[in-house]
């Protein structure tokens, strides 16, 4: 089936370099067409060029169907590398006490915290919390996520850990979007393993991965590496536990302090580095060359009132930076990406053009994902956003109230 977008304002994102990801100056960049048009073939785009024909070779007369998108811009759509989609139950009675002025100590004490969810998710079947998971993963497809990495992490032992992982792998076996599985067996340490950690470290390394590994359960492995979680050390062991299970490692780093994760992410080859709330020169510079890409989760600074990552600062410095939802129960209660994007103008100060280069294009990088979405490139999954009538990009983080998207087009559909 071919499908024709015609009369666009602006078609952004057009990338034909095949580069994995922008860094430094480069993002800044959006490339964008004026006028223009794009065609969809089946599921991928096809080409795409200037009204009323590029070339000669302007499709209209043999689209099946043709829309038009006079006033509108078209995008690729979001891509969002770090969320915890699937979760038992939300946690507004956390909300409340914050707001009270209970510090995360208190509220864990008081059974809040990631022991919460993992206490609800144990006494939740696979069947519901599959279908809390689906209405999410539809919500966050209507406001743009064109891909989307899930979490486990709160089960917090054998049975419900594969739990979470099975319902992921039923939501990648229906979802229209890409999606992949992480295993974040170390969230936290569960109650019973609190003066035992090298017991529940081998419990992940010993029982978990092969179960994991045996039902082809996760793609990446992550560790919460951070100041009161797992010291680099105990990270390291995880990670390269999980490589022998086939697992690319992420890492949870710098969140609560210099906590020696990006060094880690680096020195494992982590594929991302995620939260880094607390940077130095010295982080700065171990990312410097490395594959591995630092992400932003302005979400959870946002709801908890804590220091943002700082995007300007690693994009000066020649970086690639990319952008993540965190969406989760207790820190992130949101997955809307149209908000990620206008805080990350706000609060970390990157124009907008680096900001949608984080959600695409760098973002699908931190999934494994650039060869196949994050920019409008001759054979990518036509997975796009058409806004409504606005009067330019900048104006999509600035009206950050606003519903301005039209239509979110995922494998041409």
């Amino acid at each position: 089936m071919l499908t024709l977008i015609r009369n666009i304002k602006r078609l952004y994102g057009i990338d034909e370099s095949q580069k994995s990801f922008r860094a430094g100056k480069e993002m800044s960049d959006f490339p964008f067409i004026e006028n223009a048009w794009l065609l969809i073939r089946d599921q991928r785009i096809d080409s795409y060029g200037r009204m009323p024909e590029d070339n000669g070779q302007y499709p209209a007369h043999d689209s099946d169907r043709i829309i038009d998108a006079t006033g509108k811009i078209v995008l690729p759509a979001f891509v969002d590398s770090h969320t915890h989609l699937v979760f038992p139950a939300s946690r507004e009675e956390e909300f409340v006490m914050k707001i009270q002025g209970k510090t995360y100590e208190e509220i864990a004490a008081a059974g809040g915290g990631i022991l919460n969810s993992a206490g609800k998710l144990h006494g939740m079947s696979e069947k519901e919390l599959y279908k809390m998971a689906l209405e999410r993963l539809q919500e966050v497809i209507a406001n743009g996520t064109g891909a989307i990495e899930i979490k486990s992490g709160y089960g917090l032992s054998v049975e419900d850990e594969l739990k979470m992982l099975r319902v992921i792998k039923r939501l990648k076996n229906i979802s229209p979007i890409p999606v992949k599985a992480t295993f974040l067996g170390a969230h936290t340490f569960p109650k019973a393993y609190k003066e035992n950690r090298e017991g529940y470290i081998q419990l992940i390394i010993d029982e978990m991965l092969p179960a994991i590994e045996k039902e082809k359960l996760a793609d990446f492995i992550d560790v919460f590496c951070d100041h009161g979680f797992f010291t680099p050390e105990e990270a390291e062991r995880i990670l390269e536990a999980g490589k022998k299970h086939g697992l690319i490692p992420k890492i949870h780093g710098n969140q609560l302090a210099v906590s020696g994760g990006v060094q880690l992410a680096v020195k494992t080859k982590a594929l991302s580095v995620d939260h880094l709330e607390h940077m130095g020169e010295a982080e700065i510079e171990a990312l410097r060359g490395s594959s591995t890409m630092p992400v932003g989760l302005p979400n959870c600074s946002f709801y908890l009132r804590m220091p943002y990552t700082p995007g300007r600062a690693i994009i000066d410095a020649g970086l690639p930076f990319a952008l993540a939802s965190d969406y989760n129960p207790g820190s992130a209660p949101s997955g809307k990406l149209g908000f990620v994007l206008s805080l990350a103008c706000i609060q970390m100060k990157l124009l907008p053009e680096e900001a949608f280069n984080a959600l695409t294009l760098n973002a699908a990088y931190a999934m494994g994902l650039e060869q196949e979405l994050g920019s409008i490139s001759k054979g990518k999954l036509a997975n796009l956003i058409i806004t409504k009538k606005i009067p330019s990009l900048a104006w999509i983080p600035y009206a950050f109230g606003s519903e301005w998207i039209d239509k979110v087009m995922i494998k041409g559909h």
